[in-house]
């Protein structure tokens, strides 16, 4: 009697595992299910819709090929997680009207626990958009569409995804906890204007690790309210490097704070680590514990530089200093080549001084020779092997 009874709980506890197993399964939609067409952007729509409704983990698939897609805005909140997975190429109309002034070509929103995977591309077609961009000459210029807008999205993942040739930047972080990019690329040319590869804005615990960004501006970029931001295992170049901000532009801005940048190469790109604020603005926000170690640079034209007079296109004056206050800031174990002899700029605002600047073994040659260093506002402390400032 005693086995028979430990029988059937043996095969009840079988029972119940085999169910709960069961139910953790993904819900796996074929983007084909809604529609066989080139042009997938209902079906991407209404597959979202069924995942998003899915009281368990969904998963989107979107199979090999080439998709074509207009503008698309999903959101939740979901009852459960949902991943997308793309193994094909998903193109943007070359036109970048068709997309309707929509501020990002994809944009997902509002969702906890969302991934983005698989070994596809999605290509904006930027060619003709960067044609008509104008800004270098007019300060309202008519912006062109982004490839992604992740906004507000919590505990999310965007892996092995290729971002190619966007009207604008690749990648819009804003509002987001605990996001990581790990193996993701962004492809574009030198030449591919306000194509920043990723931008993060009031978004905490952001993390961009093992990834590979050649693109014609910033490879990444901290807006305001960026904090606890890792970036570590990335190649940048071509570009203008990585960068936080620009900042004090506008009232209100919030602090930058926690950003480490380590274990980088960056290869060919205008500047290589670089902090940069506007003058003559009213912003009075802070940037403090920034740590950037173990980077290489090869052939950067200017590799290490924090610059509180920013200006762009000479669109703006430089009569009055730049209100961002900027602390605790270490540029450590900084190896390579740089393409200019001053390959060490330290320009910081008169109004608010640079506190707590430290250039640790930053061992840097311009045609073979030790590049040298201009400090302006700022009293580094230097250690190892670094240049000592000039004025």
């Amino acid at each position: 009697m005693v086995t028979k009874l430990n029988n059937i709980s043996v095969n009840v506890l079988f029972l119940l595992l085999f169910t709960i197993s069961c139910t953790a399964q993904s819900k796996v939609i074929d983007i084909k299910k809604f529609s066989r067409n080139a042009d997938i952007t209902e079906a991407f729509t209404r597959a979202w819709k069924e995942a998003c409704a899915s009281t368990g983990a969904s998963k989107i698939i979107i199979p090999s090929g080439i998709h074509k897609m207009k503008a698309v805005n999903v959101q939740g909140p979901c009852k459960a997680s949902v991943e997308i997975q793309v193994d094909g190429t998903i193109q943007a109309p070359a036109d970048p009207n068709a997309l309707k002034d929509a501020y990002e070509w994809i944009k997902i929103q509002y969702v906890n626990s969302f991934t983005l995977s698989g070994k596809g591309t999605f290509d904006g077609q930027g060619a003709f958009a960067w044609k008509q961009n104008n800004c270098g000459t007019y300060q309202n210029c008519k912006r062109h569409s982004m490839n992604f807008g992740f906004n507000f999205l919590n505990n999310s993942i965007v892996r092995d995804i290729t971002s190619k040739d966007s009207k604008n930047f690749h990648v819009n972080v804003l509002g987001c906890n605990n996001f990581t990019f790990d193996n993701f690329h962004v492809i574009a040319p030198k030449t591919s204007i306000n194509t920043d590869g990723i931008h993060i804005g009031r978004s905490t615990e952001v993390k961009i690790l093992n990834s590979n960004i050649a693109t014609g501006d910033d490879c990444v970029s901290l807006g305001d309210g960026s904090r606890k931001v890792i970036i570590q295992n990335v190649t940048c170049g071509p570009g203008h490097g990585i960068s936080v901000g620009s900042l004090g532009k506008y009232t209100k801005e919030e602090p930058v704070e926690h950003l480490v940048v380590k274990n980088c190469t960056i290869t060919g790109t205008d500047n290589g680590v670089r902090i940069k604020t506007w003058p003559s603005t009213p912003g009075t926000t802070t940037v403090s514990d920034m740590h950037f170690e173990d980077i290489i640079m090869n052939d950067v034209r200017q590799p290490v530089i924090i610059d509180q007079e920013y200006c762009p296109w000479n669109q703006c004056s430089k009569k009055d200093p730049s209100k961002v206050k900027i602390s605790k800031v270490t540029f450590k174990n900084i190896k390579g080549t740089s393409k200019s002899k001053e390959g060490v700029i330290l320009v910081c605002s008169r109004s608010v001084p640079c506190k707590g600047v430290e250039l640790s073994d930053v061992s840097l040659t311009y045609n073979g020779a030790p590049i040298v260093a201009k400090c302006v506002n700022v009293k580094p402390k230097v250690t190892g092997k670094a240049p000592i400032c000039s004025a």
